[in-house]
């Protein structure tokens, strides 16, 4: 499953001598990039300017980039939008490229994202989530620098690392330089979850990776050279920006939603374990203004699931399952912060479940990896039974995630 062993590596290490996104390169990176954690506030990418603008300068540049695509100010708490910044710094942006939930990040999920003008600076905005996924060549026409800067959330079937990895492709085919502003894992303290399994591939799925899969998408991003996992074993141009003051057991609070169903830091931390629900036909809470913070069904016994809500139609979610019905369930808003990936709420639930066989949907196996997990759960495994299965997959992808780590 993972083609590159340690060793194979160390030998690109030394032949490899392309630059920016090569392993020479790497090498560069990673020695300029070991940050230790201290008292100091945390600084994103985006604000080491200093790193950035000066690879900037006479360039022609393409963003791509979301709501969360922000410079701070000193206080930590306000912010200007990458773009208007690097507008008012006379660095030359001709286009926007938008991710799943568009530009502004209002739309639902999965909702097709179409091309449009930016009303505040009247840029062009490209749909990376409508006709096509990917920057086509035209588009990366006159281009000379593409800005990637957008908050992961660190589990896999978030569909941001499958946009970076089109946008890293569509630079390498068009000789293009690609620099990654990095931004904090909130769930980036843990490794957990099935790897996927490369038959299974999809837009919420395209690397074998864990579900969680601990890297900040800078990191990410030098994976995705490193492993070669781009079509022809294209090695992006690449250049990453590092976070400041920074460690993968940082506590780092999200100021801004990166979606629109991801409302608060409870909400992202139950993500990874809560989101199974979205291939079953139990509710995680779209159409309610606690979204990956509760689940429920009408059909779950309300003895054992007391916590009622009903899902109505909201800015997040225009048509949520159970519209209108009163389900029963679970409020997890309150629990305790998770450092794994809990099974016990889907296992328990599909458990309690009269029509077990409607219980899963096709989807279930994309966000998995695998057709395992759900053959496991209807065998009757335990937690405890399923996540031993894991653990061979996560030794050998936790050996390749340690080369590529840049914050400890």
């Amino acid at each position: 499953m993972f083609k590159n062993t340690y060793f194979f590596l160390l030998t690109i290490l030394i032949l490899e001598l392309i630059s920016c996104g090569s392993v020479s390169q790497n090498i560069e990176t990673l020695s300029l990039q070991k940050i230790s954690k201290n008292n100091e506030p945390i600084l994103v990418g985006a604000n080491q300017t200093d790193w950035y603008l000066p690879l900037l300068k006479d360039k022609t540049v393409a963003v791509v980039a979301n709501q969360t695509s922000v410079i701070f100010k000193k206080n930590g708490i306000e912010y200007t939008h990458l773009v208007d910044s690097l507008l008012n710094l006379n660095v030359k942006i001709t286009k926007v490229f938008a991710p799943e939930h568009g530009f502004r990040g209002q739309a639902d999920a999965g909702e097709l994202i179409l091309n449009a003008i930016d009303a505040k600076t009247k840029l062009p905005l490209i749909s990376l989530y409508g006709a096509n996924k990917k920057p086509t060549p035209e588009q990366l026409k006159q281009v000379d620098v593409v800005i990637f800067d957008i908050q992961d959330v660190g589990v896999r079937f978030y569909t941001y690392i499958s946009t970076l990895h089109y946008v890293m492709e569509a630079c390498a085919e068009a000789h293009v330089k690609l620099l990654v502003l990095d931004r904090p894992n909130p769930n980036g303290h843990y490794v957990d979850g099935p790897v996927l399994e490369m038959p299974f591939t999809s837009f919420v799925g395209m690397h074998p990776v864990p579900l969680v899969y601990g890297m900040t998408i800078g990191e990410y991003a030098q994976m995705i050279n490193g492993e070669n996992w781009l079509a022809k074993r294209l090695k992006c141009d690449l250049k990453v920006i590092p976070i400041k003051n920074y460690t993968h057991q940082s506590a780092y609070h999200l100021p801004i939603k990166p979606s629109p169903n991801l409302p608060n830091d409870k909400a992202i931390n139950l993500y990874a374990s809560l989101a199974f629900f979205e291939g079953t036909n139990v509710s995680c809470g779209r159409g309610t203004e606690l979204q990956f913070q509760i689940f429920g069904a009408p059909f779950l016994p309300l003895k054992k699931y007391p916590f009622n809500f009903i899902p109505q139609p909201n800015a997040g979610s225009k048509n949520p399952v159970h519209q209108d019905k009163l389900c029963h369930g679970l409020d997890l808003s309150s629990s305790e912060s998770l450092n794994h990936i809990q099974l016990n709420w889907l296992i328990n639930a599909y458990q309690a479940t009269a029509d077990k066989a409607h219980f899963f949907n096709n989807y279930f196996t994309n966000l998995a990896g695998t057709k395992k997990l759900q053959y496991q759960i209807e065998q009757g495994l335990t937690q405890e039974a399923i996540k031993k299965t894991w653990q061979v997959d996560l030794d050998k992808f936790n050996s390749i995630r340690s080369i590529y780590l840049i914050y400890k």
